[in-house]
């Protein structure tokens, strides 16, 4: 075929790319509809110009049309996986996490249920044999990711939801063709009946053994990228090389599923990604993907149009029959998913509550598009498939995608307007109108001071002052007329609000790298969940949100567990370090929420609401103080060197800006700012690399590192040593409770704790004891304390602890000390102590 002709028809379609999109939003119908039908236009007037008699001056047109050469395997290698890479790195990971339950239950089970109920239904009413019908099932349990996403996004659903539903369409894919290829192969191999549990047993294998080879093409993908630093289209180049070689190599090597292989791969880069590459390298990168699934998508959908016409045209009467319970069959699973098994988990609490209106609007709006057409089109190219297979499987798929596309594809805006999905709920109503009356005060304050410094006319300043008036008016009557919401509304707005500018806050310090990229994602997904916290929980929402930021989380823990009883320190110290710079980072930034309440909340909500959000903005930061306090308990000296740290990054970040400032003066030209620009590239890379952060003492040491014990010989060190009982400690957990009888005392090798008695509260750090007094005033124990960082606890019994003060003259000193801090005369605490000393033992 003509080179110039081929290349005239894919510049052609890329212009029918460019002009679909502005035609959808006109239309107001999905953007993939409108790419459908523009295909199957296209295919169908270059058929009519082929065969009729009519001219013949547009055959070497329709020829090209026809004749391009594009096989499903162009579909299943080339721009699946562009799609399906694109939208992993799109996804908030750690956010999909959460909610990892519900995604994976819903993706997998509804292709199960999908592919079986389609199945088992066209087995009853044709004479296909089973595996046949349950490949059906399988091409069409696929849903469209992007269309699903875009259909949400575009009615403001509600974040989680929409996060769950994007996850569950995208690994719906995944299993889709993993199940296909399975059924595929039984049909090729001429199994009419294929034992369904079989089936099933291997499903598994293809899903585990994609996953391994995706996220080992990853981490090779991650370590080239970050070993070309300095060179940003060398990282965009491997990344783009990445989902056709984990694709290819899961496929062809192992015989694993590709489309696993690739969505891990895509999940390993975006949870690696952001902390391993430049902030602007890893945003380029996502821009480039970005435009490239956009192409990749839309030539998907136009390409796999185009042979509809063919694939339609030796359709029967019954086929169309059979295609009628092809869709009521895939639709009854939906409803047996979305209406069954999501109210299920709701109550077993796994995934968030599901309004009834928003389930409809996801049964509807389960469209199908090109990957079912190409999987379909794939059966029809085998020649290992049965004829009359092929012909009654690219029917059915052509058809039931048809249907999706144009019936729900077209209504789907008026079904989620007949569910009032598209209009503002009463609290964000009335919060637009306070925000148009705030905005507009704001806007004629700052126009009045542009008139003056213009000298504009008086009679146009006059004229245009009265109609902004006007308007302005007019909002604050509306504002005014939803005066009466409810102070609580305002209080979850003025939270979300708050936590939408904490997130935005945390964006422009990415941008000017005052927050490390290693922690900007931490960040940012817990400012979110302060967001959909606050909007599903109000105030109460919120401050569990806060309070789960800073708190251990089951990671933390079994790191804790490794490093104690396995002795592998590395998670722990990497976690601990995240947690340092981590809790700098939040302390930044709250601390630059005050001006925003103030400034705008103030304005919009009223002084008893802003008071209260100063209120809540003040516990969050004392529980950032008190935990980076017990860090610091713990670790003396690592927090300063992180602050080091951050004076270094910011220095830097403002000698570029001055750098950059010359140079658009013309102070300095491209050559030098080149030069000076490299420098300064060198002395960030070092700045950005964090101190190492030693925490595993060896335990022959913990007793020597005590101050208090300094005093002692080597041989009454080693004895002690032996004595002593080692306690590890998490945060939280609490080491003595109220009442409890005296008969230990702690003191602290690593770590920190909280003691609160009569109303006060004491931070202990390494060297420090606590437990001392109970036992000394022979009283039942009047304090609680409670860990407030994993700590290492020795502990002495009694009778030892006794002993070893009648020996310790810095011990004793350092109960005295404590005595009188707490109120306590110490010559009356430690009068009596050689009377109720046990005797010295050879043991002692």
């Amino acid at each position: 075929m003509d080179i110039i002709l081929i290349t005239t028809v894919i510049a052609s379609l890329f212009l029918l790319i460019g002009v679909a999109e502005p035609l959808a939003d006109r239309l107001r119908v999905p953007f993939t509809v409108i790419l459908a039908l523009l295909g199957v236009a296209i295919a169908s007037a270059a058929l009519f110009f082929l065969r009729t008699d009519l001219t013949n001056a547009l055959n070497p047109l329709a020829e090209a049309i026809l004749g391009l050469p594009i096989r499903s395997n162009v579909f299943l290698y080339v721009f699946l996986p562009t799609l399906l890479f694109q939208a992993t790195l799109g996804m908030n990971l750690r956010r999909m996490l959460d909610d990892w339950v519900p995604i994976l239950v819903l993706a997998v089970v509804a292709v199960v249920v999908a592919t079986v109920s389609v199945g088992f239904a066209l087995s009853v009413v044709s004479a296909l044999p089973l595996a046949a019908c349950l490949l059906v099932g399988a091409i069409v349990s696929t849903t469209d990711p992007s269309a699903v996403v875009s259909n949400f996004r575009s009615i403001s659903a509600p974040q989680r939801l929409s996060r769950i539903i994007e996850g569950e369409s995208l690994l719906n894919d995944a299993a889709a063709i993993a199940l296909f290829g399975l059924f595929m192969g039984f049909v090729m191999l001429g199994v009419p009946d294929p034992n369904l549990g079989e089936a099933l047993a291997r499903f598994p294998v293809l899903i585990f053994g994609g996953a391994v080879a995706g996220w080992f093409a990853a981490r090779v993908a991650v370590w080239l990228m970050a070993l070309f630093a300095r060179f940003e289209l060398a990282q965009i180049s491997v990344s783009v090389a990445l989902p056709y070689l984990a694709y290819i190599g899961a496929e062809q090597m192992i015989g694993a599923s590709g489309v696993i292989a690739v969505v891990t791969a895509g999940l390993t880069l975006n949870l690696t990604g952001p902390s391993r590459l430049p902030p602007q390298s890893w945003t380029n990168l996502r821009e480039v993907w970005g435009l490239l699934a956009h192409w990749a998508g839309a030539l998907i959908f136009v390409l796999a149009a185009l042979f509809i016409p063919r694939l339609l045209e030796e359709a029967r009467p019954s086929d169309f029959a059979l295609i009628a319970v092809v869709i009521v069959a895939a639709i009854a699973a939906r409803v047996v998913i979305l209406f069954g098994l999501l109210p299920l988990l709701t109550l077993l609490r796994a995934s968030p509550p599901v309004d009834r209106p928003y389930r409809v609007a996801i049964l509807w709006g389960g469209l199908r598009g090109a990957v079912t057409l190409a999987l379909a089109l794939a059966v029809t190219e085998s020649t290992r498939v049965p004829l009359e297979v092929k012909r009654v499987v690219g029917i059915l798929a052509t058809g039931f995608t048809l249907f999706t596309l144009i019936v729900q594809g077209s209504s789907l805006r008026w079904v989620i307007a007949r569910l009032g999905l598209d209009r503002l709920s009463p609290i964000d109503d009335a919060l637009s109108r306070q925000v148009v009356a705030v905005a507009l005060q704001t806007v004629r304050e700052d126009v009045a001071r542009t008139t003056e410094n213009y000298e504009l006319s008086r009679e146009i300043v006059r004229s245009e002052a009265k109609r902004f008036g006007e308007r302005l008016d007019d909002a604050v009557k509306q504002a005014e007329e939803s005066a009466d919401l409810l102070d609580r509304d305002r209080i979850t707005l003025g939270l979300i609000a708050l936590a939408g500018h904490e997130r935005d806050t945390i964006l422009e310090r990415v941008r000017d790298r005052t927050i490390s990229a290693r922690m900007a994602e931490q960040v940012l997904t817990d400012a979110e969940r302060l967001i959909e916290s606050a909007r599903q929980g109000g105030r109460s929402g919120y401050q569990r949100a806060a309070k789960r930021s800073v708190t251990y989380g089951r990671a933390f823990r079994a790191a804790v567990v490794l490093h104690n009883r396995l002795k592998l320190s590395v998670p722990l110290a990497r976690m601990t370090a995240d947690r340092f710079e981590y809790l700098l980072s939040q302390r930044l930034i709250l601390r630059d929420l005050d001006v925003f309440i103030d400034g705008r909340i103030r304005r919009i909500h009223g002084r008893r609401v802003a008071d209260l959000l100063q209120e809540l903005l003040a516990r969050r930061i004392e529980l950032v103080e008190t935990a980076l306090e017990g860090l610091r308990l713990q670790y003396p000296g690592y927090a300063e060197e992180l602050e080091r740290r951050f004076i270094r990054r910011t220095a830097l970040r403002l000698e570029e800006r001055e750098y950059a400032t010359m140079r658009d003066d013309g102070l300095i030209g491209a050559e030098v700012y080149t030069t000076l620009a490299k420098n300064l590239a060198q002395r960030r890379a070092a700045a950005e690399t964090r101190p190492p952060l030693d925490i595993a003492p060896q335990r022959s040491d913990l007793v020597r590192q005590l101050p208090l014990f300094a005093d002692l010989d080597d041989v009454t060190l080693k004895r002690l040593g032996r004595a002593f009982q080692t306690i590890y400690a998490n945060a939280d957990d609490i080491l003595i409770r109220k009442d409890n009888a005296a008969k230990r005392v702690f003191f602290i090798a690593t770590g920190a704790v909280e003691l609160q008695v009569a109303g006060q509260t004491w931070r202990l750090g390494p060297g420090e004891m606590f437990g001392q007094m109970a036992i000394l005033m022979q009283k039942p124990r009047r304090a609680l304390v409670r860990a407030i960082a994993p700590s290492t606890l020795l502990v002495l019994d009694e009778d030892r602890f006794r002993r070893l003060l009648m020996r310790s003259d810095r011990l004793q000193q350092a109960v005295r000390a404590s005595a009188e801090k707490r109120g306590i005369a110490p010559e009356r605490l430690l009068a009596d102590i050689t009377a109720a000393t046990p005797p010295a033992t050879a043991e002692d």
